[in-house]
């Protein structure tokens, strides 16, 4: 296959203490889930369920918005597959608790 059928394109996983970027050259047609599987990322992070951890490209969350699944969402060049950790918090949840704790703190004398 001539380079000019392939795609570069990046796999980035990160947590608090440790991040990888993976650059990686990849055939037309490939998907998210497949370039993830190919970056060898899942071997560096044990922990990442491919099925469960949710992807995206450039921050925007596939499956979502029109977007295909990773398994099916195909890459363009210069794509950066993004895999997500699992929120440990409902965001909504905590805005609410820091919400209700300000409004405690205005009614003290």
């Amino acid at each position: 296959m001539s380079d000019n059928n392939m795609l570069r394109v990046e796999v980035v996983y990160g947590l608090p203490e440790k991040q990888v970027l993976k650059a990686l050259s990849v055939p037309q047609g490939t998907t998210a889930l497949e370039a993830v599987k190919k970056s060898g990322i899942l071997d560096i992070f044990p922990e990442i369920d491919e099925n469960s951890h949710k992807m995206g490209i450039f921050s925007q969350v596939l499956g979502t918005k029109g977007l295909d699944e990773p398994a099916v969402y195909q890459l363009r060049d210069h794509d950066r597959v993004e895999i997500y950790r699992p929120l440990i918090a409902d965001p909504k949840e905590v805005r609410r608790r820091r919400a209700e704790e300000a409004a405690a703190k205005k009614q003290q004398p």
